[in-house]
């Protein structure tokens, strides 16, 4: 993930944190506040002089861990080559399109590399700042340091009520403290929630057509037969590995086009322009566009579309909440929201289109990921390096909302970046990261479900909850169809399932999931073989390091190691009989309902399971380690424990070497002064880049988001 600069490595130093700058924002006309009043008016009106946004650069050696940008989900081992959480962020497949990404990673650019074959993290500056090949995220990794730092503040997570907590509303009073109107994106007063989303809740959820609409004329830009448009319209997309029930959180999310795009071209507001408009976006980044369509329309109509981006000035409204397996949308005392997404957030998040960017410019790039990052300490905003500003407001130890730190908010932009032009770097580089899937630096609008179905609220496939479940139940089932990837022409869930064999990006499967498919998939079955239990054996062969509901099963058919050294092999045989056979589960369809929707056995968790994950998350808010990690699991995930053949093997970078079960804090580097690759990681992954999926492989370098519409 990260590169070797040469402007860097001929300069021999990083730049430190630089004097106040001013923020390069080059927005359209359309995209921007009114004209300001001129200094006599103000001394009229007594009107305050506006403040412009201003940054700094912050050097990130002085971030308790500058490699933030490199998420906890890419340390994780990928199952001796059978589990490939790599392929959905590390692909060639949108940047060959052009699609708005310069960005491949799965091999195309020489001179990054193939982030699926190798953990080839690096840092220009080493050995004068800690290496990215040591893995920083404690909380994900030794989950019990979380839970001694909870302890030590004198709280008793056992005591918490989960259940009121993530019922309790922590955003309204977040936007209460937003000033100015919310049709301006930027109110130019200095505020902590000075860029806060003009989203305000209380108008939500959104109508059935996606449009958030108000009862308040002045949050309004025109009024449609049904009430006050805001602008904002609500996208219901296909989840990734990363935001759904199982993994513990939940999104909203929300697009704003500026004025502009709303009005006809006399300048009168009109919603079916303004539908129009958000369709010529929509297809043009899912790239459908029909020849001849090379404008937006109405008052826009001069404005070009550019190919894979979106206009200046678009916003995306970004709220992440915690899980609530009884929310539906059906009953306000649950949540006022669908999709298991409960009353509480866990941070918002909000982007805004702030200049212009040409991936095409920078071509087979070396990503500029040492430089220092462009933010605001007080107002909780980053500038990404590709034409975006991020914002991030997160709870704090109380559970209100606060603005994130820029330490905090340099992991959005390991998810929301690119590769800056040579041009825009000059003095002070552009910190940019990000990964080969986004399309203009988002993920949501590439996965929107087709046609009037993605403009509604976010409701995960259309989740409905069964209010007779019990805690440790099915919660409820989905009743939207699985989509379907277009480029494989099978289903989104199968493709992820066929080569993650996991529930989320750290290829993990909870219990209640390991328990479902050991009841389906037997031999009884028709199967090859039954399903093999990864947890029972490792803690077999290694001792116990989970608790298990069912400690007595085992239902692997791998005979006991005679030596340590047999372990591995045990191990791996046992993978690769997973990956066999939920290829055969899936082949099945086995994975859908009748009405082909995603069993909610794969795709929820219980009750018990969702107030459990908000538990470990509220010892992070306590604690305020964000940047040690958000995502904690009861105990340390197999993916990052060491069961690797003495052959595929690696020691720690002290030389010491790792046992079967031990915990991976770090892989080596290459230390030798002078290389290109001095201090970049030098372990394989083990997917092998050559083998067939019929095979038993794992490589895709060309996965692209993009569904069938």
């Amino acid at each position: 993930m990260n590169r070797f600069s040469p402007m860097n490595v001929l300069r021999g130093i990083r730049p430190l944190v630089a004097a106040a700058l001013w923020l390069p924002i080059a927005l359209s006309a359309s995209a921007t506040n009114p004209a300001e009043p001129s200094a006599e008016k103000r001394a009229e009106t007594g009107t305050p002089r506006p403040i412009p946004l201003r940054g700094e650069f912050i050097s990130r050696d002085t971030f308790a861990n500058p490699h933030a940008h490199i998420p906890a989900q890419c340390y994780i081992e990928t199952g001796h080559g059978t589990q490939s959480a790599c392929l959905f962020c590390h692909t060639n497949g949108v940047a060959a399109l052009k699609l708005g990404n310069n960005n491949p990673q799965a091999g195309a650019n020489p001179n990054i590399g193939n982030l699926q074959a190798d953990y080839a993290f690096g840092v220009v500056d080493y050995p004068f700042v800690v290496n990215s090949s040591i893995n920083p995220w404690i909380n994900t990794l030794k989950p019990e340091v979380l839970r001694t730092a909870v302890s030590a503040l004198g709280e008793h997570p056992d005591d918490w009520d989960m259940q009121s907590y993530i019922r309790q509303d922590n955003w309204q009073a977040a936007f209460a403290q937003r000033p100015g109107s919310v049709k301006d994106w930027d109110p130019k007063v200095a505020s902590p929630f000075r860029l806060f989303p003009g989203l305000n809740p209380a108008d939500l959820p959104a109508d059935d057509d996606g449009f958030v609409r108000t009862t308040r004329p002045a949050d309004g830009f025109f009024k449609d037969a049904r009430g006050h448009i805001t602008g904002w319209r609500a996208i219901n997309f296909m989840p990734y590995g990363i935001f759904t029930p199982l993994a513990g959180s939940v999104s909203g999310i929300y697009i704003r086009l500026p004025a502009q795009y709303m009005m006809d071209e006399e300048n009168r507001f009109d919603i079916a322009v303004y539908k129009a408009n958000l369709d010529r976006v929509e297809r043009n980044i899912q790239d459908r566009l029909a020849a001849g369509e090379t404008h937006y329309v109405g008052a826009a109509k001069t404005v070009a579309i550019v190919r894979g981006q979106y206009p200046l000035g678009t916003e995306f409204a970004h709220p992440l909440h915690y899980v609530d397996v009884r929310a539906d949308g059906h009953d306000p005392a649950v949540s006022r929201f669908p999709g298991s997404r409960a009353q509480r957030v866990k941070e918002i998040r909000w982007m805004i289109k702030s200049r212009v960017w040409y991936p095409e410019e920078f071509g087979q790039g070396l990503k500029e990921e040492t430089a220092p990052v462009y933010a605001n300490r007080k107002e909780g905003w980053i500038e990404n390096g590709t034409g975006w500003m991020l914002g991030g407001w997160i709870e704090d130890a109380s559970g209100a909302l606060r603005p994130q730190r820029p330490d905090e908010l340099v992991q959005c932009v390991g998810c929301h970046s690119g590769n800056v032009r040579q041009s825009d770097i000059g003095q002070y580089p552009v910190f940019t990261s990000g990964t080969g899937n986004t399309i203009d630096s988002t993920w949501s609008l590439p996965r929107k479900l087709p046609g009037a179905a993605g403009w509604q609220e976010m409701n995960y496939l259309g989740y409905q909850a069964n209010p007779k479940a019990t805690a440790d139940g099915t919660p409820g089932h989905l009743t939207t169809p699985e989509p379907v990837n277009r480029g494989f022409n099978q289903g989104e869930f199968r493709v992820f399932l066929d080569h993650v064999v996991g529930a989320s990006l750290y290829g993990d499967m909870p219990e209640t999931i390991e328990r479902y498919l050991a009841a389906e998939i037997t031999q009884a079955h028709g199967y090859s073989a039954v399903w093999p239990d990864l947890t029972t054996l490792v803690d077999r062969l290694t001792g116990p390091t989970h608790t298990q509901a069912d400690k007595g099963r085992v239902t692997d058919q791998a005979s006991p190691p005679e030596t340590a050294s047999d372990i591995p092999g045990t191990i791996e045989r046992a993978q690769r009989q997973r990956l066999d056979l939920i290829r055969e589960f899936t082949a099945r369809g086995a994975y859908l309902d009748a009405q082909g929707c995603i069993r909610p056995e794969l795709f929820l968790p219980t009750e018990t399971q969702a107030l459990a994950a908000a538990r470990r998350y509220r010892e992070v808010v306590v604690t305020q380690r964000y940047v040690y990690g958000k995502d904690v699991f009861p105990e340390t995930p197999l993916a990052l424990r060491y069961f690797r053949d003495p052959k595929e093997g690696f020691p720690h970078q002290d030389g010491r070497p790792y046992h079967p079960g031990d915990i991976i804090t770090d892989r080596p580097i290459n230390t030798k002064p002078g290389d290109f690759s001095y201090g970049m990681g030098i372990t394989p992954t083990l997917i092998d880049t050559d083998k067939p999926f019929a095979q038993g492989g794992d490589f895709v370098g060309d996965y692209v988001p993009l569904l069938k519409p």
